[in-house]
């Protein structure tokens, strides 16, 4: 008799088949925790004008695509990158306008985060005296 062909055989390799897949699913509550974490971070290095902490968070290499050009930047030019941007302003603030969306795939391997944030940062001008700037933004990033 061929095991495989048997019909009980079939439902309890089926049924453990399932409970299987199941049990390698995501907690995708403790997953969205992480990501509300890391956003939390995100703001921290703005606040305290940190690159390398900031950078940390990236992947070896970002890509980005803005105003219809994509590049792709390693992770020692976005610390440069950014480095240099926050050595250049003051963040006033950084804060959620609304809460973030995040978003996972159907098997919780693939997450994304979309933000809306009021941004106003001050810079000096020519001469010295600070320039207050509001901006809002809206981004999203992949974690």
């Amino acid at each position: 008799m061929n095991l495989i062909s048997h019909p009980r055989i079939m439902i309890v390799l089926s049924f453990a088949g399932f409970i299987i897949s199941c049990s390698n699913k995501a907690d995708l509550a403790k997953e969205e925790k992480l990501i509300r974490s890391i956003l939390q971070t995100e703001r921290k290095a703005h606040f305290d004008r940190n690159a390398d902490l900031f950078v940390s968070l990236f992947a070896d290499s970002m890509i980005s695509v803005n105003k219809g050009k994509v590049t792709v930047k390693s992770r020692e030019e976005n610390k440069k990158r950014f480095g240099s941007y926050f050595g250049s302003v003051e963040f006033i603030k950084w804060d959620d306008t609304a809460d973030p969306i995040i978003r996972f795939s159907d098997d919780g391997t693939l997450a994304y985060a979309i933000v809306q944030k009021l941004v106003i940062v001050t810079y000096p001008d020519t001469l010295g005296k600070p320039i207050m700037i509001p901006r809002s933004l809206l981004d999203s990033c992949l974690p």
